[in-house]
């Protein structure tokens, strides 16, 4: 059973879409859907640097189009169910048959907008703590303040807070923990600080007619699975106030029996979490088009 996975903010590096926009119809459909939401995908994907690309308003959308691009490159394929790492939710979504590729790229649009105006009002960001025990590193979080905002699995937890809280975590880690590391994003996702932007993103989504998922939807509120588009839609406006439970996700796909996992382009993260965490399934992430013969071969192998 092959599952499909969308990474989250982050993964995005300056020039990651160039070999992406050689394949056939691919820089024609990006003009398009940069028409439709008013913002130069080909120009952040390609050109502009790395502080360019780390705006959350850029990053989301441009994340979202590189997932559905290189989908689009795999061919006709149905997966056994699909997920996303917080805005890869949309791009799951996409996928399912929830939204279509312009409607999810106008909701990741305004969604990038209002979460970078909330992150606007505080200093605020996000930190990876690699290894530790999750029942002491997140009581330890939560007494310095911060949130344990991606509960990862495979001994990642990703906190976030302002940046005198973050300082604070860096002079004082929790226990086993070996490493901090700052991420790339602009602001604490997931957490309280971004409540101002849920209100906005619920305007959003009136606006759109869900369609029910037509392959296996894994929510990141708790990994479980949805049935309905109104749910869908109604869990991506939370989430962005809300922690994201890879985890739970992850335990999901062994339930499910997954034995494969495709992490659309920019991929990595996930399926380095896969690596660790779900021993025995295969893997492929997308990073370029050079990766898409690996990624049909694992499909044509699994593919329920």
């Amino acid at each position: 059973m092959l599952v499909l996975v969308a990474p989250g903010q982050g993964a995005q590096t300056p020039g990651f879409l160039t070999p992406w926009l050689d394949l056939p119809g691919a820089a024609d459909r990006l003009a398009a859907w940069s028409d439709a939401i008013g913002l130069d995908l080909a120009h952040y994907g390609t050109e502009a640097d790395a502080d360019a690309i780390r705006d959350t308003a850029v990053a989301q959308p441009l994340l979202v189009a590189a997932g559905l691009l290189s989908a689009a490159a795999l061919g006709d394929v149905v997966p056994g169910a699909v997920a996303g790492h917080s805005v890869g939710e949309i791009t799951a979504a996409a996928f399912a048959g929830v939204l279509d590729d312009t409607a999810a790229l106008t909701l990741v649009r305004k969604r990038g907008l209002a979460m970078a105006e909330a992150a606007a009002i505080t200093e605020t960001g996000m930190s990876a703590l690699l290894g530790g025990d999750p029942e002491v590193t997140i009581p330890h979080l939560e007494k310095l303040g911060l949130t344990p905002a991606n509960v990862n699995g495979a001994g990642q937890i990703v906190a976030a807070g302002t940046l005198e809280q973050l300082a604070a975590l860096e002079a004082d880690k929790p226990e086993g923990v070996r490493r901090v590391v700052a991420l790339k994003v602009a602001g604490a996702f997931h957490t309280h600080h971004m409540a101002p932007a849920v209100d906005t993103l619920a305007k959003a989504a009136e606006e759109l007619t869900p369609g029910d998922p037509t392959v296996t939807y894994v929510s990141n509120k708790d990994g479980r699975a949805v049935a309905t588009g109104a749910e869908v839609l109604s869990r991506l406006v939370g989430q962005v106030a809300n922690p994201v439970r890879w985890d739970l996700c992850m335990e999901t796909f062994k339930e499910l029996g997954v034995t494969a996992l495709v992490e659309v382009c920019p991929g990595g993260t996930l399926t380095g979490l896969a690596k660790r965490a779900l021993p025995g399934v295969a893997t492929v992430a997308l990073k370029t088009p050079d990766d898409l013969d690996a990624a049909r071969a694992l499909i044509a192998e699994h593919l329920n």
